[in-house]
């Protein structure tokens, strides 16, 4: 089966860097499926679920935005945050999203809304690699 080399890094960290058969990306106008030997692209990522096929194993994660550069059958994720679906802390991302949503329900005075929406948003992404991660 065709392989190509992925790497996923954030400001902090190298996160993946294997070789892997597929890999889906949450792209600004939707999700990017990239296969090896794909066309040279270069794109926002928004926040959203990256999932990484190699072989007959599935990984998740969750990544918070960046960009996504496909060159000679490579692929490099710059992300603003990524942590995979072992590294998520389910109960404490519960918590966050608990907080925002009362944060938006609530209005209390002085409150970014916008700031409350982002948590919100990356708490459930962070909830659903939990999901799938407990379903495998």
């Amino acid at each position: 089966m065709a392989m190509m080399q992925l790497e996923i890094i954030t400001a902090e960290r190298v996160v993946y860097s294997d070789e892997v058969n597929a890999v889906v990306a949450p792209g600004i106008e939707g999700e990017l499926g990239i296969l090896p030997h794909h066309a040279a692209l270069m794109t926002m990522l928004k926040p959203g679920e990256l999932l990484v096929r190699k072989d007959s194993d599935e990984s998740y994660l969750a990544v918070s935005g960046g960009f996504m550069e496909v060159l000679d059958n490579k692929v490099i994720i710059l992300a603003d945050a990524a942590e995979r679906a072992e590294e998520i802390d389910a109960e404490r991302a519960e918590a966050a999203r608990h907080r925002a949503e009362e944060l938006l329900k609530t209005r209390p005075p002085g409150i970014d809304i916008i700031t409350a929406e982002a948590a919100l948003r990356r708490s459930l992404i962070r909830l659903k690699v939990t999901v799938r991660r407990k379903r495998k």
